[in-house]
């Protein structure tokens, strides 16, 4: 989460620099592109134009007003509804988004990079799963707490907008954010945490407006497609 100060921690600097670093390795930067690049950079941080210079928000997502997840399933949000997965009728559902390009990442292991059996999460103890719907009940998505562990109050969150044509419009903050309140709340979790392939600044700040702070980077962790990828650590709690 960012501080209220203004300053951003240090952990969070380096994945941020990390990141760049490594995009900019490929893209063909010397060392000369990168003092011009850190020069152009302090240059617009001092003149503080407001185009070019981002303010940081204050950190933690809050729910539309009158949003309440206090009676459990199903949730209702201002654009959605997350309901109680379904087995029966939303496993098929479920695999198809899984075929996907990028939906065989939300049941990657984070530690063996290899795709977790769908069926076999659905039926395990300790998972919790969530159906996103629109609405009309028109499935999109699909949010899960894995490793749920109700004696350490802990548990890995994971969310999947499935439906490509829904993608990119705000489904899947709105879903994590009701999921996380639904965890925190009614599970009693003290701890959420999210382990990403997914490095880039745009996710790192998506996951730091719901409350997630960078935990750490596990450096080139998974092998996958012939490349081996950081695995980013965020994580958020209550006291």
């Amino acid at each position: 989460m960012t501080a209220t100060n203004g300053s951003i921690p240090n952990l969070t600097l380096k994945t941020l620099a990390r990141t760049f670093f490594k995009e900019a390795t490929g893209y063909g930067f010397t060392q000369v592109d990168y003092v011009k690049f850190v020069n152009i950079l302090l240059d617009m941080a001092m003149k503080s134009d407001p185009e070019v210079a981002e303010r940081s928000g204050s950190g933690g997502y809050e729910l539309p007003v009158g949003t309440t997840v206090s009676a459990g399933l199903p949730l209702r949000g201002e654009h959605l509804i997350v309901r109680q997965f379904e087995p029966e009728q939303d496993l098929p559902v479920l695999d198809r988004w899984l075929a996907d390009g990028w939906g065989r990442y939300f049941l990657l292991s984070s530690t063996t990079a290899q795709r977790l059996d769908a069926h076999e999460v659905v039926r395990s103890e300790n998972s919790v799963i969530g159906m996103i719907t629109l609405p009309d009940s028109t499935p999109i998505g699909s949010v899960a707490f894995l490793d749920h562990d109700p004696a350490q109050k802990k548990a890995e969150l994971r969310k999947l907008i499935g439906d490509v044509g829904q993608r990119r419009k705000g489904f899947g903050k709105e879903a994590s954010a009701l999921w996380i309140k639904y965890g925190l709340e009614v599970l009693n979790l003290k701890k959420i945490y999210l382990s990403t392939l997914n490095t880039n600044i745009r996710n790192i700040k998506l996951n730091e407006e719901l409350g997630f702070i960078v935990e750490g980077m596990l450096h080139n962790e998974v092998f996958i497609d012939g490349t081996y990828h950081d695995v980013l650590r965020m994580g958020l709690w209550r006291e």
